[in-house]
């Protein structure tokens, strides 16, 4: 009797199996997502760090979709052409060198150092009135405008890797997922990829509020010598330590993809069997022999095709308006997701960490559950093209609606000595009679709050001459002997830190209602996908897929954290300097604050609403056209005499 043959090589190897390539697309597209999001939970503590004004770090932002716009046309073309696992592991190790690219700034740069009053000596202390000091103290500018250029080209440089890395991710993991798994299984498999995906931001915003616990420089200085808390004004997190941790995870995620086959049999059970019987030599050469599907197309061939296909879909009414409807909706998101927890960390003085715990926590869960929602309904309810646009008008309509109220929540500007809250104050009214001979340096920012609950930028500002120090702990207790602090005919101390917020009791209101605007708005998403598939002819959908991401990433993702970062930056009212030249806001006129955000978002919900509202107008009418064409075409002719 002959021997029995070998065990079944495929039966035995995980990585021709599609169930283990989805569980590990699913950690990897995760972790990408952990990474490119945690850029948006530091954001706020990074312009603290090196001094950016939001302007400036909404293009750092942004940044991410520029390596992504530069290759989304080779992703098109080459489709199955390439080997596909490995490529996509080749793009996970890329974005975790962009994301250990990105913690450089770190290392190079010089320890943080926050300006405090416990020093050595009293003639050391940079922030209390000391009327003997020969003039106030200025900060060294050694290199400072050669060190902040090489940070900004590193954080650029980062970001735009990460988006390249990111570029075959998504789209060839999907489409190898879409070609050997089973036609019932397939939907399945990618809506738990959707879901790893959805969970990765969340995460981030959850990541990023743990590490901005501990203190930037966590690796340079011992805790003996740091004498602030993360609730200090003046704290900066160790923002580098989660980027370290994201790339590290994603570097873990890309190994197996070397290890998965270029194609794998499909998922169905006569593949199985047929293959189930064979030894390792006979896959390999049954695999060997199989060939990418043959497109037609050179590549200068396809990129040719770009323009044609664009000016036919632009000559779509249909296609136009959804996109321009999405345009809106990501430009929304894409300023939310990088500035909503600076709003706020400054609209209601929370600290960074906490701010991004809310995040992460309630209003990204909320979008995603809306986007899951959305996709669900379309599934059940079998709706037509009028019947999605219906749903997209209505969730739209009830997002602005939801939103306007948040426009009136908020908290008012807190009382600063010196600072006219029309927007044309300047660093010079902050010198007044009272701290005129104390020689206070403007380049240093430690806020404390008076006995006569205002503010000020520092305890010399306040004309402070004395400190109480905690022996233990070396923490400031509180500033006496304040002569610009007047209570009762009586000179006032100050305590360290902002002033109490005295409108508290409208935090969780705010984040319930934005959390439910952006659920309400997220349930457009799928339906307004699936619009473009069905607006375009079918020989078009694969280029107007393409086309869609492009215009979306180039209208909304690139420009939008940069519009919402100018109109962040209008409403400062007190830059920092730094050697002369402005760097972060030290103050924002909150109301202004308030207004500017929040009605930027509910521009991009209206716009985005018109637009649903002029395609369900369309479609209609095309509707009726093609009824008339039916009746024509149908109607008999007429007799002749």
């Amino acid at each position: 009797m002959a021997d029995k043959s070998p065990a079944p090589f495929y039966c035995s190897n995980p990585f021709y199996t599609i169930k283990f390539f989805v569980l590990c697309h699913g950690f990897l597209q995760f972790s990408q997502l952990m990474t490119s999001g945690y850029m948006k939970s530091s954001i706020s503590t990074i312009e603290r760090r090196f001094g950016l004004s939001s302007q400036t770090s909404g293009m750092v932002a942004s940044f991410h979709e520029v390596g992504n716009t530069m290759l989304i046309i080779f992703v098109s073309y080459f489709g199955s052409r390439v080997h596909r696992p490995r490529l996509i592991g080749c793009g996970a190790i890329l974005v975790s060198v962009a994301g250990l690219v990105i913690s450089v700034p770190h290392f190079v740069s010089p320890p943080y150092e926050y300006d405090q009053s416990i020093s050595g000596s009293s003639s050391n202390t940079t922030d209390i009135c000391l009327p003997n000091r020969k003039g106030p103290v200025t900060d060294v500018c050694t290199g400072s405008q050669r060190e902040s250029n090489m940070i900004l080209i590193l954080l650029l440089f980062g970001q735009t890797l990460l988006g390249i890395g990111g570029v075959p991710i998504q789209p060839f993991g999907i489409s190898y997922i879409d070609d050997f798994a089973s036609p019932t299984n397939s939907p399945l498999y990618i809506g738990f990829i959707f879901a790893a995906t959805a969970l990765g931001p969340a995460v981030a915003f959850i990541l990023g509020s743990f590490m901005l616990r501990f203190y930037v420089d966590i690796d340079k200085v011992s805790s003996a010598e740091v004498h602030i808390t993360n609730k200090d004004p003046r704290w900066v997190g160790a923002w580098w330590l989660g980027f370290i941790f994201a790339a590290s995870t994603v570097a873990l995620a890309s190994i197996p993809y070397f290890f998965f086959p270029r194609e794998m049999p499909k998922e169905d059970e006569a593949a199985r069997k047929n293959i189930g019987d064979m030894t390792k030599e006979e896959v390999a050469e049954k695999l060997k022999d199989k060939t990418p599907e043959e497109e037609g197309f050179t590549l200068f061939q396809f990129i040719k095709m770009f323009p044609v296909v664009l000016l036919r879909n632009l000559k779509n009414p249909i296609f136009v308006m959804v996109v321009f409807a999405m345009v809106n909706l990501s430009a929304m998101i894409a300023g939310l997701s990088t500035f909503l927890a600076k709003f706020l960390e400054q609209q209601f003085t929370l600290s960074a960490s906490v701010a991004n715990m809310i995040l992460g926590a309630v209003n990204i869960p909320g979008a995603m559950l809306g986007i899951i929602l959305g996709g669900a309904l379309m599934k059940s309810c079998h709706f037509s093209l009028q019947q999605a646009t219906l749903m997209c008008i209505i969730s739209m309509a009830f997002c602005a609606l939801f939103d306007v109220p948040l426009l009136f929540m908020g908290c008012p500007t807190q009382r600063i000595a010196g600072l006219d809250y029309s927007g044309s104050s300047g660093p010079w009214q902050l010198i007044t009679p009272c701290n005129l001979k104390c020689n206070c340096s403007l380049s240093f920012f430690n806020p404390v709050c008076g006995q006569d609950r205002m503010e000020y930028l520092s305890p010399c500002f306040a004309g402070c001459i004395k400190i109480n120090i905690n022996p233990i702990t070396r923490a400031v207790m509180n500033y006496t002997e304040c002569n610009c602090i007047i209570v009762n005919g009586a000179i006032g101390y100050a305590a360290p830190g902002h002033c109490s917020s005295s409108c508290a009791h409208f935090l969780m209101p705010f984040v319930l209602i934005a959390a439910i605007s952006g659920f309400l708005g997220s349930l457009s998403h799928t339906p307004a996908f699936v619009l473009v598939l069905r607006s375009v002819k079918r020989q078009d959908k694969s280029f107007a897929l393409g086309l869609q991401f492009l215009l979306l990433r180039v209208l909304a993702w690139l420009p939008a954290p940069v519009i919402y970062g100018s109109a962040i930056d209008t409403t400062c009212l007190l830059w920092q300097y730094k050697c002369k030249k402005r760097a972060g806001c030290r103050y924002y006129n909150h109301t202004a604050f308030r207004k500017s955000f929040v009605g930027i978002q509910l521009l991009f919900e209206i716009c985005c609403f018109l637009s649903f509202c002029i395609v369900y107008v369309l479609l209609v009418r095309k509707e009726d056209e093609e009824e008339g064409e039916e009746e024509k075409r149908g109607a008999s002719p007429k007799p002749t005499s």
